[in-house]
Formats: C-alpha cells, structure tokens, sequence
C-alpha cells in the first residue's frame, strides 16, 4: 500500500498547483537542503528532548528548522485521535505529510513521534524523496525509559491501569535499516545531537560549520 492508497479520497474537482517558488529555489537561500529527520523510538527514549537540541543547534547556525512533537501535534492538530492501533496509524499519516510540507518548504524539520509500525514510518519516507528522509531510532531499554519516565506512565502500564501502552502492552517494531542509531539510554545528549549533524553534513544536507554552503 503505497501513501497515496492509505486513505480514500473524498475531495473531486481539484487540481495540483505548481509553485512558481521550488524547494531548490527556498534551499539556495536558506544555505541548506529540506529534510525530515524522523526520530522513533519507546516512550520516554529521548526523542523530543533530543530534536529540541537539534533544533537549538541548527537555528544557532542560521538553519530554517522546527519541531514536530507527538505530544504537541495531539493537543491541536489530532485532538481527535486516540491510541487505537488505527488512530495510531492516522496520526502518523497526518503528520507525516506536514513534515513533507516542511522540507518542501526548505526547513530541517525533526518529527519526534513513537511511531510503532514499520509500515507507517515506510509510508511517512514514500513521500519524500530519496536521500531527504532520515530515520534516527532512539534507541533505549525500556527499564531505562520507565525510570526517567516524567509522567510515571509506565508504571500505571506495569499495573494494568493504561492498555495499549508501546512498550508494555502494545508493540513497538524496531527499525530494520535506519540512517542513525543513537543509544540514548546510554550516551550523553551532546554525543546523540552531533551524531545527526554530522549525518546531515557527511550527505550534503547541511554545510559544515566552518565553510559555506549552495544547493545544486
């Protein structure tokens, strides 16, 4: 199922409109390419708290960038959605086409989502083109993430009082192939920020800090 199948088209009589201003033209003036970078991961594993340090870095470099929390994105945008494995699925459909916008848009924007299925988060990089979407797994055992849980919502799922809780009592498929592996049970939050930038510099998404940077 590719991502235009994964939902049923209700909208007739509209047409694509094509933008006189391109992403190569945002990218030679941003000084940089668009991307998704896309963390994943157990709850509690480090994701937002590591895509706001990213972000921090790249806005200190003059990057176009943003954050796209889980949390956030459920208090507003999927309000309407729960934690059913189908709601699961439509709030990760939903926000993968905003980070698309995004990196159209010529922003390095990091999207810090659970993001259990392997299907969806394939779907979420169909949309982008090669090279442009970075899988980072936040990768953390789930005794460490239960012990710096801020929400102690662990230990209400270790009780039975919340069902359908990834890690616990609903699954959390792992990433087979991803483009970066942080352990963020383990290292330090400096080390897991500069693993992706120097991701995004060794791939020419983003200059590196000492020398200027032009989009082809």
């Amino acid at each position: 199922m590719d991502a235009e199948q994964a939902v049923v088209r209700k909208s007739t009589n509209i047409t694509w409109h094509k933008p006189l201003v391109t992403q190569a033209d945002r990218e030679r003036r941003n000084g940089h390419k668009g991307a998704v970078i896309w963390l994943t991961g157990l709850p509690s594993s480090g994701k937002s708290t590591l895509a706001h340090e990213v972000e921090r870095r790249l806005f200190e470099r003059g990057c176009q960038s943003y954050v796209l929390d889980g949390d956030n994105i459920r208090h507003r945008l999927n309000q309407d959605l729960g934690f059913s494995p189908e709601d699961r699925r439509e709030n990760i459909r939903r926000i993968s086409e905003v980070a698309r916008l995004f990196a159209d848009a010529g922003f390095l924007v990091l999207a810090a989502f659970i993001s259990p299925y392997r299907e969806d988060r394939a779907q979420a990089r169909a949309l982008n083109p090669p090279g442009r979407f970075i899988e980072v797994y936040c990768k953390s055992p789930v005794d460490i993430c239960a012990q710096r849980d801020p929400k102690g919502l662990y230990q209400r799922a270790f009780r039975g009082e919340i069902q359908g809780f990834t890690g616990v009592n609903a699954p959390y498929e792992e990433p087979l192939s991803p483009e970066i592996t942080v352990e963020t049970g383990l290292s330090t939050l400096d080390s897991c920020a500069q693993a992706i930038l120097s991701f995004l510099e060794e791939k020419g998404i983003l200059p590196p800090a000492d020398a200027p940077f032009r989009s082809e």
